[in-house]
């Protein structure tokens, strides 16, 4: 299709994050067993990417292999061909403790190739760090998604393509509306989108997310644009200023109905393992 605006859109759902409690929103799925149960019905909903952490028994983010492990199984087994992306987030573990699950050999794994300042702290990637966790995915066949919280960052995963740190074409996804971080700001949004494509090439994909209520105006820059759409309770816990969202599917399907506003199909999982040059199951 020669129109990137009638592109298929994956959509991502990131489930669970390191933060979100039931406190905060009864919705949000804490065990296994509940991240299975929610990512099925956002599968069914639309997302083909399921962006994943998992926590402790006390509700804590941790990078228990073995508690991915069990979350993968589960979501090979009730959402057949869903891409499984873990994460390797610095909330969950320090040092190399966070990419103690790419031996699982996940479909993909996010990667933060550069730090930035969070809301309360620094989301510290230190250089070595970056690389060994690049090491890590080329060596276990994982497709990074690069999480860009700067533009830097986005320049950082054009030289680690060039010098071979990453295989292929980078997949980038924007990140804003983070405290402290880069905000949701349209003018930098469009300069992100035309420095992937000067860099990356005409047709090479992105994804954005937005941060609470920057989700729902991410994913319509996003979808409007020719790029994917994450959306999720990791990210964002509520519908609008009255209103918790009651599941992960709800805000997938928020997502696809601005799809249908754009004119963008709804990328199936076989759509985007193909998009993303990912292997068939």
């Amino acid at each position: 299709m020669s129109d990137p605006a009638e592109r298929p859109c994956i959509i991502c759902v990131a489930i669970t994050g390191s933060l979100p409690t039931k406190e905060n929103n009864p919705a949000v799925p804490i065990t296994v067993a509940e991240q299975i149960e929610s990512t099925h019905e956002a599968f069914e909903a639309g997302a083909s990417i399921a962006h994943c952490h998992v926590r402790d028994d006390e509700g804590r983010p941790t990078s228990d292999p073995d508690r991915f492990a069990a979350l993968k199984e589960g979501l090979e087994k009730h959402c057949p061909g869903m891409i499984v992306q873990l994460s390797t987030g610095g909330r969950s573990g320090a040092g190399q403790a966070r990419g103690a699950m790419l031996p699982l050999r996940p479909d993909m794994a996010s990667l933060s190739v550069g730090s930035n300042n969070f809301p309360t702290r620094v989301y510290e990637n230190p250089p070595d760090l970056v690389d060994w966790l690049a090491a890590e995915m080329l060596e276990y066949d994982i497709k990074p998604e690069i999480e860009a919280f700067d533009l830097s960052h986005i320049f950082q995963a054009k030289k680690m393509a060039e010098d071979g740190r990453l295989a292929g074409t980078p997949y980038v996804q924007f990140v804003m509306g983070v405290k402290n971080a880069m905000p949701a700001d349209r003018d930098v949004f469009d300069y992100y989108i035309r420095t992937v494509k000067r860099l990356f090439g005409e047709d090479a994909p992105w994804c954005a997310a937005g941060i609470g209520a920057s989700q729902i105006v991410l994913n319509e820059w996003a979808i409007s644009s020719g790029g994917h759409a994450r959306t999720g309770l990791e990210d964002n816990l509520r519908l609008d200023r009255t209103r918790l969202a009651p599941s992960n599917a709800a805000l997938v399907r928020r997502a696809v109905e601005l799809c249908g506003k754009y004119g963008r199909p709804v990328a199936t999982w076989r759509q985007a393992r193909q998009i993303l040059g990912l292997r068939m199951v």
